[in-house]
């Protein structure tokens, strides 16, 4: 005992029903005194605390994660700068490591004076402060190898999303093949439909503001010019509608815009915002009903959200009213765009186009050729 920390003493303390632990804690702290590691007197009143708070069932989540960070050794869960430590359970190596690494560092600072942990666990303001920007500046300086803790963890991260992503994105691609070989009529090229769509698409793609601006943002159209071929073009926009390559450009944004938190979002960003939240299986259920039932189905948001809701294609629990208005709600900016490609109609009808593009324009967002 003579080793342990208060954070060791707090999580074993966490590790065991409140009520529990309440009843060992007299003989726990009699027990780390006889064995010379007696902790403090601010400690044990904070524990006794805070376990009788878990036990009347008042203690949130964050009151006990801000008295396990006042042991002086824990690292701040999120710190100002809104670095975010992963869950114990979800930390990679690297994240495992840094961890590790972070926890020695502080235990360090506290037998050298620098961390006053009675202090934290009293809630001085001061110490707190202390003790936040000691771990920014320790997340922000490189190690001796080069590598810089935060960013460290932040990319294996983004990798682990990525991976995930890719996973995702490869299941939904075989099962929209599967479901595609498996229909009883394969739609036939609207060539004339495609022609004309491919000539509107481009005297659209060259105004400015909404939708010009999303479109030529799905289709990564601000940083290469227009394909020549109106089949490609078309497939193009149609494709970064289900997967967008890139963000609105920022030329048109001002600060006061970004600062203005009350303010409403531009008609461009919700859209946008919109498409890039819906899920691989989302549209993989919505596009392989379309492609079931072919043109002349109606496609409006509500419908779209009922198909997908609905769908055997994909694993979903049933939804409550909500989750079909949010999903209906992201939809209204797909149904929107899809019109001015032809895809729909004016009342939100599938078009001949639609149902022989669609297919081929989800299937090219999500083959690693596009990417």
């Amino acid at each position: 005992m003579t080793d342990l920390t208060r954070r060791d003493v707090a999580r074993a303390l966490l590790a065991v029903p409140s009520g529990v632990a309440l009843v060992a804690l007299p003989d726990l702290r009699r027990a780390m005194f006889s064995a010379g590691n007696p902790l403090s007197l601010r400690f044990w009143d904070s524990a006794k605390a805070t376990l009788g708070s878990i036990e009347a069932g008042v203690a949130t989540v964050g009151d006990v994660q801000r008295w396990v960070e006042s042991t002086g050794t824990e690292p701040i869960l999120m710190t100002p700068s809104y670095f975010v430590w992963p869950e114990e359970d979800e930390r990679g190596p690297v994240a495992d490591e840094m961890f590790t690494r972070l926890v020695s560092y502080l235990e360090e600072r506290v037998a050298a004076g620098e961390i006053d942990p009675d202090a934290l666990a009293a809630g001085d303001q001061e110490a707190r402060g202390a003790y936040e920007e000691l771990q920014e500046r320790w997340l922000s300086t490189p190690l001796a190898d080069g590598r810089v803790p935060g960013f460290a963890v932040s990319d294996e991260q983004d990798e682990e999303l990525f991976a995930a992503w890719d996973e995702e994105e490869a299941f939904a691609l075989s099962e929209l093949r599967r479901i595609v070989e498996g229909l009883p009529k394969q739609p036939a090229l609207p060539a004339e439909a495609l022609a004309a769509a491919g000539a509107r698409l481009r005297a659209l793609l060259a105004l400015p503001g909404y939708p010009a601006n999303v479109l030529r943002a799905c289709a990564g159209f601000d940083e290469r010019p227009l394909p020549d071929d109106d089949g490609e073009l078309w497939l193009a926009v149609a494709a970064g509608i289900a997967g967008p390559v890139s963000d609105l450009s920022d030329s048109g944004d001002v600060l006061e815009e970004f600062a203005d938190l009350d303010g409403e979002l531009r008609l461009e960003d919700t859209a946008l915002a919109n498409l890039c939240a819906i899920q691989h299986a989302d549209w993989l259920a919505g596009v392989a009903a379309l492609a079931r039932m072919g043109p002349g189905v109606l496609a409006s948001p509500e419908r779209m959200a009922r198909l997908i809701a609905e769908s055997e294609d994909i694993d979903a629990e049933a939804q409550d009213v909500d989750d079909l208005d949010a999903t209906e709600g992201m939809f209204a900016s797909v149904v929107s765009l899809w019109a001015y490609l032809g895809i729909v109609d004016e009342g939100d009808v599938l078009t001949p186009l639609g149902w022989w593009g669609l297919p081929k324009a989800l299937e090219r967002a999500w083959s690693p050729a596009a990417d």
